[in-house]
């Protein structure tokens, strides 16, 4: 069993995923097309946390770190791979952060001016909103706000989660690289 590679693996997985969560994230400041509403301060808190930048971040410092410290070694030593557990738990966190704060940007929905009013038109509604397009146009600015945001913090949870076990699986070949001799070769 060679937890290097394993490791190496996980580490070149999680670097797309990464860089997309934080993307999709700064996307989110932007709906529309345009930076007015970032001037306006008319974004919901959810797009403010950046749940995308902080996971993606904590994510590809984990990747970082798998590649510098097991560059081309199939075992590493017992003390670097306790480091790649501890790492690991850090970017599970924060793509835990990312999934909580997408699942609350999809759960109350975007601000928009609705009516004559700006606010959250969908807040308190559980997301039933989600599963009725119909009252998507209840939002008239920023065009098409709530299937942006729909897509995006979206796509920020099948990221995240996809992040969640990646993180999990290097914290268990990890542990199985502490405790367990190597079998394989450098």
């Amino acid at each position: 069993m060679c937890m290097g590679k394993f490791s190496r693996c996980i580490a070149r997985s999680l670097y797309p995923l990464g860089f997309i969560s934080i993307a999709c994230n700064v996307l989110l400041f932007f709906p529309d097309w345009s930076a007015q509403y970032v001037l306006d301060h008319r974004l919901t808190p959810e797009v403010r946390c950046m749940g995308g930048v902080v996971g993606g971040v904590m994510v590809l410092v984990l990747a970082v770190f798998i590649h510098l410290t097991l560059k081309s070694e199939c075992c590493a030593s017992r003390s670097k791979m306790f480091l790649t557990i501890s790492f690991a738990a850090l970017g599970a966190a924060g793509a835990l952060y990312s999934f909580v704060v997408a699942m609350l940007g999809l759960m109350n929905g975007p601000y928009c001016k609705h009516v004559i009013l700006w606010g959250r038109a969908f807040q308190g509604s559980s997301g039933s909103y989600l599963i009725h397009p119909d009252m998507w146009n209840t939002c008239t600015e920023p065009r098409n706000v709530v299937l942006f945001n729909v897509a995006l913090f979206g796509s920020l949870i099948v990221v995240s989660s996809l992040e969640v076990v990646l993180c999990v699986c290097q914290m268990i070949g990890g542990f199985l690289g502490c405790i367990c001799k190597c079998k394989g070769r450098g």
